[in-house]
């Protein structure tokens, strides 16, 4: 049962502002939390300056043309290039997998669509880190989700399952003549294109397997992180039959049949998937249909599906905002975005470190399936993680710099002399729908009010220049990232 029913009854058709439906802050920290891990105060009040259709195209088109990360030194080493003892390279391996973990949620916190996209398709495309533990087959798998990550589907789902990474993960390494392992062919069609039991046979995924046969062979000899080759004698070269169409087929095959004689199923649970983690956690039937259309016409094209989806009255109706449960590197990041507090690799590799403690292990999701996201990330001990995790950032910062505090305040409140209205603005621009109830704004700008007597309060000389100014929003953060309404985006 889910937290929410979707009771947004509005079209596809593109958000227009007026009167009674304005274009606002919590419309463009909506989109800037849907489509990245949300934004500055800075960069909210520039995209206000924007018309939707304008910003959305913005973000979509800076996704579009993004460059990979480039490539680490060890991007491409086997393991002919790491010391022989044991320990030395092990201690290597970690450092190298440690860096580029932060590298990579940098480029999450920083990169909005674009890596928004190739970390929800790393729990689509699932594999496991801890199961082929390879550096390189690490960087090689990651740089295959931002290449592909807004590109053409149908060019993903082929490349994907051609990395090292998830030629180990899935036993495609192992997929011989005479000896077919159906693994990859179960979670191509399962997981990746169709759906638990949507569109096929068991007897499809036995043929299917014969026809990825091959990809066996170590480009070094003997050396297991070197990547895989096709090897000719290990292919089946036999006819397979895939949903009714009999041939010497091969992995390319397999590919343009899937999406020939499939589109309408692939279509349908590719858009469900993507309405399920940008919009609603229950799906609205006409919304995906009408998005599944528009991705068979553009030919797999990903973008222009985003661009429908991003741009509708649908996605910014009031329906539509404050009813995604936050997984653990939402909270994390959206957090350091929204106050801009500042961080180092020491504070970043901290974040990493909590949200593996509370369910999100960076690269290691928990299963082939996937984080179940939404209701799952929310338990008794994950929620005192969530709080913790903020509790800790917020005391390293007030270490570091406690002046950056009074800044996030000024930011949004300005000279205001009215404690509760500056705590209201606060809360506004971190939580999607504000507070519940009056008297939870009330409650929570007593926590701001600190112990400043009550008297600078009335006659109007306080406000956040004062030198109790950081401490009170310092005050104030944690206790909102307490609240309930703030585990949602």
């Amino acid at each position: 049962m889910e937290l929410f029913v979707n009771c947004n009854t509005a079209s596809l058709d593109p958000y227009i502002p007026s009167a009674e439906n304005p274009w606002n802050e919590a419309k463009v920290h909506h989109l800037y939390r849907r489509i990245g891990f949300s934004a500055s105060v800075s960069k909210i009040n520039e995209g206000l300056g924007k018309t939707p259709s304008d910003l959305v195209d913005e973000l979509i088109d800076e996704a579009v043309n993004m460059a990979p990360t480039p490539a680490p030194e060890w991007g491409a080493w086997s393991r002919i290039d790491y010391p022989e003892d044991n320990d030395l390279r092990n201690e290597m391996v970690n450092l190298q997998k440690e860096s580029w973990a932060l590298t990579y949620t940098q480029n999450m916190l920083s990169n909005n669509l674009r890596d928004r996209l190739s970390f929800f398709w790393s729990n689509h495309f699932v594999t496991e880190l801890n199961i082929y533990d390879a550096p390189s087959y690490l960087y090689g798998y990651i740089n295959n989700l931002q290449v592909h990550a807004i590109g053409n589907f149908k060019t993903f789902v082929n490349e994907v399952g051609l990395t090292s990474a998830m030629l180990r993960y899935l036993d495609g390494n192992r997929n011989r003549r005479n000896r077919p392992n159906e693994n990859y062919a179960r979670e191509l069609f399962e997981l990746f294109t169709l759906g638990e039991g949507i569109g096929y046979t068991e007897e499809d995924i036995v043929e299917t397997s014969k026809a990825l046969t091959g990809y066996v062979r170590s480009v070094i000899e003997d050396d297991r992180w070197s990547g895989y080759l096709f090897e000719e004698t290990q292919f089946d070269p036999g006819p397979k039959t895939i949903f009714g169409r009999t041939g010497n087929w091969g992995y390319d095959d397999v590919i343009d049949i899937l999406f020939e004689e499939r589109a309408n199923e692939i279509a349908h649970f590719i858009c469900s998937k993507l309405y399920k983690f940008f919009v609603h956690p229950e799906p609205q039937e006409p919304i995906i249909d009408a998005m599944a259309t528009t991705f068979i016409d553009a030919n797999w094209e990903l973008a222009p599906v985003l661009r429908q989806l991003f741009k509708s009255e649908h996605f910014f109706h009031d329906e539509s905002i404050g009813v995604v449960i936050k997984s653990p590197f939402d909270v994390a990041l959206n957090f350091i975005n929204e106050t801009s507090l500042g961080y180092d690799d020491e504070l970043m590799e901290g974040m990493i470190y909590f949200c593996g403690l509370i369910g999100q292990r960076l690269f290691d999701p928990v299963d082939v399936a996937g984080w179940q996201r939404n209701r799952n990330w929310i338990n008794a001990n994950a929620l005192i993680g969530r709080w913790s995790i903020l509790e800790w950032f917020l005391f390293s910062n007030w270490d570091r710099d406690q002046e950056q505090f009074r800044t996030f305040g000024v930011s949004l409140a300005g000279t205001s002399s009215d404690p509760y209205y500056v705590s209201r603005v606060i809360i506004d621009a971190l939580v999607p729908k504000g507070l519940l109830t009056e008297d939870d704004y009330n409650i929570a700008g007593d926590v701001f009010k600190s112990d400043v007597p009550d008297n600078y309060y009335d006659d109007g000389s306080w406000n956040l220049y004062w030198d109790s100014g950081p401490y009170q929003v310092f005050l104030l953060l944690q206790h909102i990232s307490k609240e309930p309404e703030f585990q949602l985006k």
